[in-house]
């Protein structure tokens, strides 16, 4: 049995909610540069969710709504971003054992 600190976190979960793991070592492999593509894609998502939250907080007369819809995609996109911080520092610290 692998153990999961030789294994890549994902930036995905399975359908039900479970984290997804990559077992390769190859950084070039399919599915690597696949979650590579998409970190690069969460971390660009969630600077152009700051981006709106900034100006939604700004703005001295947005409604509860507003405020609701920022706020739920800033909470999304900060556990994307979590998600990829976590991964990568675990690659870290892989790379540092080794």
């Amino acid at each position: 049995m692998i153990e999961t600190s030789q294994l890549r976190l994902l930036p995905w979960r399975s359908p039900e909610g479970k984290p997804c793991y990559l077992s390769t070592s190859d950084p070039d492999s399919r599915v690597s540069r696949l979650a590579d593509k998409v970190e690069e894609e969460q971390i660009e998502c969630g600077n152009v969710v700051l981006e709106g939250a900034q100006e939604v907080l700004a703005d001295q007369v947005a409604g509860e709504v507003a405020l609701r819809f920022a706020l739920t995609q800033a909470v999304l996109s900060l556990r994307d971003v979590l998600l990829v911080a976590h991964s990568r520092g675990r690659r870290l610290g892989a790379v540092g054992e080794s």
